[in-house]
């Protein structure tokens, strides 16, 4: 028995340099072929003009979809939207600390049942992009704004997550996932999106397509409602146009561990909206609003976001829809 042990050992250290180096030399080979890769793999300023328009002309703006007059003779449309996140960003990026969960139950809690009374006071109809486990999670919270039968329900992902970091396949599994919950919930099919976090893939509007969606809510390359171009394709697919600007994450969003902190004040983020609608209603386009509940529903934000209904309401001809109608208005321009 001794013999056999002292055998093995003498074996496997005859062999383990061999053994070692394998392993070594499989690993400089892998780091090569990367190395490799990476070096055969053009620079962005060695791309051709026609590599350049290959990449930017995937997705662009089409036709601008502002009609002559909205409905009712409005001199401008105003959206107001709210991004009902909940608990998702923390659990999407595996958090499941109390206080960042809390964040989010806030909005559930306080923040969702404030917004609808100001909406009601005013009579003014909004949409809710809503994750699907943000609504499995607070179905008090769909119940209590469908019941308000003026506002619309559109899809925001899964659990917020970021489509350009996901496969085709999962992304379409997540979407299709989504649109069937949020069906199933509010009784309702969702007719737009907003992907989370505006993060729109090369994926993602093949998918849209495959839903036959009326509507996307998540690029950037007008002010006014526009259809969107694939390969320089018009796609019947109407884009209600984002903006940083206004988003009331940049202004009010809060990380402990990071940079991102509150850094102007409710006032002067009242001046930037106001002058954006005035330039909106001289132009006669449209007023795009992105809120989460958890930043704008607190005390002072919501006092802020009354003034700014309030000026507004003190223009005549505005008008305040959905998306959904907005879209759906917009674009008799395309079918036109």
């Amino acid at each position: 028995m001794k013999r056999l042990v002292l055998s093995l050992f003498i074996l496997v250290f005859v062999l383990s340099p061999n053994i070692f180096l394998s392993q070594q030399e499989a690993q400089e080979k892998t780091q090569e072929e990367a190395q490799e890769e990476i070096q055969e793999k053009p620079k962005p300023w060695q791309w051709s003009l026609d590599d350049i328009k290959s990449k930017v002309e995937r997705i662009r703006a089409g036709k601008d979809l502002t009609p002559e007059k909205w409905p009712g003779d409005a001199r401008v449309a105003v959206a107001l939207s709210f991004d009902f996140d909940a608990e998702t960003n923390a659990l999407r990026d595996e958090e499941e600390s109390p206080g960042l969960l809390s964040q989010g139950e806030y909005a559930a809690r306080t923040a969702i049942p404030r917004i609808l009374n100001l909406l009601d006071k005013y009579r003014i109809p909004a949409t809710f992009f809503i994750p699907a486990v943000t609504a499995q999670l607070h179905p008090d919270s769909i119940a209590a704004i469908v019941e308000k039968g003026r506002h619309e329900i559109g899809m925001h992902g899964w659990i917020h997550e970021r489509n350009s970091l996901l496969e085709e396949e999962v992304e379409r599994e997540l979407m299709k996932k989504s649109y069937d919950a949020l069906q199933e919930i509010t009784g309702k099919a969702p007719v737009g999106i907003r992907t989370p976090s505006w993060d729109f893939s090369l994926n993602t509007l093949k998918l849209i397509k495959e839903l036959n969606l009326l509507y996307d809510s998540s690029l950037m390359a007008d002010d006014r409602p526009y259809e969107i171009l694939e390969n320089g394709l018009p796609t019947g697919i109407v884009e209600l146009p984002v903006e940083w600007m206004l988003d009331d994450y940049p202004y009010f969003g809060f990380s402990r561990y990071s940079s991102i902190r509150p850094h102007i004040s409710p006032d002067d983020v009242y001046e930037i909206w106001k002058a954006e609608f005035e330039k909106a209603y001289q132009e006669g386009t449209v007023f795009i609003l992105t809120m989460h509940p958890k930043y704008i529903g607190h005390r002072s934000r919501i006092m802020m976001l009354e003034k700014l209904i309030q000026h507004m309401l003190s223009f005549k001809n505005v008008l305040f829809a959905t998306h959904e109608s907005i879209a759906r208005f917009a674009k008799r321009n395309i079918e036109e």
